[in-house]
């Protein structure tokens, strides 16, 4: 959620002499979305972040779609998946893709991450199923806890710190910024009164970490579908101040405040973020519906333009049967998809869900990558006889 922020030191005037203790310049970076019309802060580094003394072979960064996919609802039991790895990029496995958004899981017990990684194409989100711990960035340090959507947008260099190295991590790749609901935002970008959230849910970075020491850094990019590895002998968080409307935040699942109704709501009121071409919804606990007849349970839906993506957190989602905490389901466009059997006349009488999961619809159809018929349910689609 951008809106403007300023940490360190700053001069009172940006594009104006800002000089160290010792009579240099501090070196001023603008860094700005949509060339000079978008979001963007300005940074102030010790070193200029120009300084690259070595650069490597670029690694490419293969996502292979499986193609043709026969068009069917689709489980995947990713809660059976074991550790995917310890380095932070290896351990990201992509399981669903197209070419707006790629998804998919990390799940560790012992992270590593000796270096700083920038995603030069994509604005990332990284939501905490568990784990806890830090994203330090040149924006200071961010500290994140189960339940998290963290918001990292394209260029921001960082490090993933995780507690004791253990984490379970939906993550998501995006080619357009993301963004909260635009429904839900004034004219001039302020959260509304009848917002689920308010700007006091986003949390910004913290206090700076500022390395001033010479030293060697390397700072891994994506860019055009490959990794590319630039070594530094300054720190991507020489920064001693900075201010704007561009940089990682974080806000909790928890505090999410649910719409309900006296009949049964749509996934809309759920939405948390968009983006170009695609939604993220998030359920949790709250009130069913008070209707003296609602049917608490959703009712059948056929997608038409839309593939419908679930990520089971906790609890019991009262439509659904044989689905796990951590696994996903996929409902594409162009079937209907609704509760399982029986699930329907239970939820009568119902009066609240403890339920968490993230939705993530794309208005796109979606592709499995071939990592993910590793975990693929073969029963699923047959699953509502």
């Amino acid at each position: 959620m951008p809106f403007y922020q300023r940490r360190g030191q700053i001069p009172p005037k940006r594009h104006t002499q800002f000089r160290q203790p010792d009579g240099s310049l501090y070196k001023e970076e603008l860094v700005s979305s949509y060339g000079f019309h978008g979001i963007y802060s300005n940074l102030y580094h010790i070193y200029a972040p120009t300084e690259v003394h070595k650069v490597e072979e670029p690694i490419p960064m293969p996502l292979e779609r499986v193609m043709p996919y026969k068009l069917e609802q689709t489980h995947l039991k990713t809660s059976t998946m074991g550790l995917t790895g310890t380095d932070f990029l290896q351990a990201r496995l992509p399981l669903l893709t197209n070419d707006d958004v790629t998804i998919g899981m990390m799940i560790t017990e012992a992270l590593e991450m000796p270096y700083f990684y920038k995603n030069g194409e994509c604005d990332e989100m990284l939501f905490m199923h568990e784990g806890s711990g830090r994203l330090v960035s040149p924006y200071g340090v961010l500290d994140i806890r189960p339940g998290d959507y963290v918001i990292i947008p394209r260029t921001v260099i960082y490090r993933l710190e995780l507690d004791g190295g253990k984490g379970r991590i939906l993550w998501m790749e995006s080619r357009s910024p993301i963004e909260t609901p635009k429904r839900y935002r004034n004219e001039v970008g302020q959260l509304l009164e009848h917002s689920p959230f308010c700007e006091r849910d986003f949390r910004p970075p913290g206090d700076l970490q500022v390395e001033a020491e010479r030293g060697e850094y390397v700072i891994k990019i994506k860019k055009g579908g490959m990794l590319h590895t630039y070594h530094y002998t300054n720190s991507p968080l020489d920064v001693v101040g900075w201010d704007g409307y561009l940089f990682p935040y974080a806000f909790s699942i928890h505090d999410f405040e649910p719409i309900t109704g006296r009949i049964h709501q749509p996934p809309p009121v759920h939405q948390t973020f968009q983006g170009h071409n695609y939604v993220v919804c998030s359920f949790v606990p709250r009130l069913f519906d008070y209707h003296p007849q609602a049917i608490p349970a959703p009712y059948n839906h056929s997608n038409i333009d839309s593939d419908e993506v679930l990520y089971y957190v906790e609890g019991n989602f009262m439509s659904r049967r044989g689905i796990d905490r951590g696994s996903f389901t996929l409902h594409p466009g162009g079937l209907p998809h609704g509760p399982h059997p029986g699930t329907v006349e239970k939820s009568i009488g119902a009066k609240e869900t403890e339920e968490l999961a993230v939705m993530i619809d794309t208005f796109r159809p979606l592709y499995l990558t071939r990592q993910a018929l590793d975990f693929k349910d073969g029963n699923y689609p047959h699953s509502w006889l």
